[in-house]
């Protein structure tokens, strides 16, 4: 069974490959489907715009397809980034300018107030863009002071999660998968599938 994931993020596609790795689905990216467009993220919740880009990569492609939408909630910043996580830093955002902001901004918080979790929703479309399910995921955790490690992505170097004394970024594929906001919506998504029928 062949799925579209709703992203050209090399490093998210090979993520959700890992983990949905022996379940019989295939997942392909939009780099597959170059002519389907930039689904504008206009929703108010992590769940909406995951429910938005799922639903318009399926028609654009008449295949199912999953999307997540993910983002770090900082109590110390009344829960931003939140769903603008991955462009906080502006227009022209990247992983290294959203560190930098967040950093910037939380550099007068002292430790012991600096608690965020990660959030995320996944979202499943069949082809004609209805969606059949969505798997919630979160992990709690602290905002260090400055980057630490070198795997992962996005905010993954500053976030220490709950009871951990390393980042995500310091952490194996497998320990963060088995940690991480987006390894417990998949692992839903992964008891989902072979009960409706994927193979």
């Amino acid at each position: 069974m062949k799925i579209v994931l709703a992203t050209r993020n090399k490093k998210k596609l090979a993520e959700l490959s890992r983990v949905l790795a022996g379940t019989g689905v295939e997942l392909l990216g939009l780099d597959d489907f170059p002519q389907t467009p930039e689904v504008e993220e206009t929703g108010s919740t992590f769940e909406a715009n995951a429910v938005l880009k799922a639903s318009q990569v399926a028609k654009s492609t008449g295949h199912y397809a999953l999307a997540d939408d993910s983002g770090l909630e900082v109590d110390a910043l009344h829960g931003a980034p939140g769903v603008f996580s991955a462009r906080y830093s502006g227009p022209d955002a990247d992983d290294r300018k959203n560190l930098e902001k967040l950093l910037s901004e939380m550099k007068l918080v002292p430790d012991g107030k600096r608690t965020a979790r990660f959030q995320t929703v996944i979202a499943l479309a069949a082809p004609d863009g209805h969606i059949l399910n969505t798997f919630p995921g979160k992990v709690e955790g602290t905002i260090g002071f400055c980057p630490a490690g070198e795997t992962g992505f996005g905010y993954d170097p500053v976030f220490y999660p709950l009871g951990h004394n390393r980042t995500f970024a310091q952490m194996s594929a497998a320990e963060k998968d088995a940690l991480s906001h987006r390894g417990q919506a998949l692992e839903k998504l992964k008891t989902y599938l072979p009960a409706a029928g994927f193979q």
